[in-house]
C-alpha cells in the first residue's frame, strides 16, 4: 500500500495525503511556517495511536459480545523532551456500556496492545529515503 503526499502549490507547506480512496490535508502550524490547514505530522503520529486504541477496543468488544455503547480517546502529547530522546503520549478512554468492572480492565488491557501501540514502543521500524529530481 503506498500513502502519497503531493504538495497544495497555493500553500507555503501543505500537502494532500491521499490514503486509499482518503484524502486530508496535511500542513505545518503558523510557528512552523504553514497555515494550520490541516494536521501536522505530530498529530498524525498521536492520532494512529488514539485511533489504533479505539478500533482495537470497538472490534474486540464486538467479537467478545462486550456490550460498549460508545468510545472517546483523548492523546496528550509532551514533547518537552523529544529532542532529549523522549516523546511521551498519554492515552485516556471513556468507554460507556453496561459493563463490569473486570469488562473494564480486560478493554483496558486490549487497548494497551493495540497494533500501533506495539508499533511505537515494541517493534524496530527501518525507514529508508530517496530523494529524486521530479519530471
Amino acid at each position: 500500500m503506498a500513502i502519497e503526499l503531493n504538495r497544495i502549490t497555493s500553500a507555503p507547506m501543505a500537502q494532500t495525503l491521499t490514503i486509499r480512496s482518503h484524502t486530508l490535508v496535511v500542513d505545518g502550524t503558523a510557528a512552523e511556517g504553514g497555515d494550520d490547514t490541516g494536521p501536522n505530522p505530530h498529530d498524525l503520529y498521536d492520532a494512529a495511536l488514539g485511533s489504533c486504541k479505539a478500533l482495537t477496543v470497538l472490534w474486540y468488544a464486538r467479537r467478545k459480545g462486550i456490550p460498549v455503547s460508545d468510545v472517546r480517546t483523548v492523546i496528550e502529547r509532551d514533547a518537552s523532551d523529544e529532542r532529549a530522546g523522549t516523546y511521551r503520549l498519554a492515552a485516556r478512554m471513556q468507554i460507556s456500556g453496561d459493563l463490569s468492572d473486570e469488562q473494564l480492565q480486560e478493554l483496558q488491557a486490549v487497548a494497551h496492545k493495540c497494533p500501533v501501540h506495539k508499533l511505537m514502543t515494541a517493534v524496530t521500524t527501518e525507514i529508508t529515503t530517496t530523494v529524486e529530481r521530479m519530471a
